[in-house]
């Protein structure tokens, strides 16, 4: 079996102007979603706002930038309209089977993206 992470992207505006009860819904959609595929859900997590997040970035050079390490700033890596809000990791026979499990990932402000765990020996 193969391991998958789905990134789950959505509109924070969208969400953080959603009612509660839309709220509510979605959490409901999420454990509902987690109850169904639990023989294919190895994990998963919701993230804070990108106003929370903190970036490091290396010069591109492949070495230090002079001070010791990576730039450490306040803010998402990127800015963009659909911010990475949370993830599953999920085992799966195939792709196929991957993209399965993550039709059903409630994403009611954005959508979902599947991809393939590298594992490096």
């Amino acid at each position: 079996m193969a391991q998958y992470l789905i990134l789950i992207y959505g509109d924070e505006t969208s969400w953080a102007a959603a009612p509660p009860e839309v709220v509510e819904r979605v959490h409901a959609e999420h454990r509902a979603f987690q109850a169904r595929n639990a023989g294919a859900v190895l994990g998963g997590n919701a993230l804070h706002r990108t106003d929370t997040a903190t970036s490091l970035r290396s010069d591109g050079s492949g070495g230090d930038n002079g001070a010791g390490g990576p730039t450490v700033t306040d803010g998402p890596f990127a800015e963009t309209k659909e911010a990475l809000g949370g993830y599953y990791l999920v085992e799966a026979t195939d792709l196929d089977e991957a993209i399965a499990v993550a039709r059903q990932v409630p994403a009611p402000f954005g959508g979902v993206e599947v991809r393939p765990i590298r594992v490096i020996d």
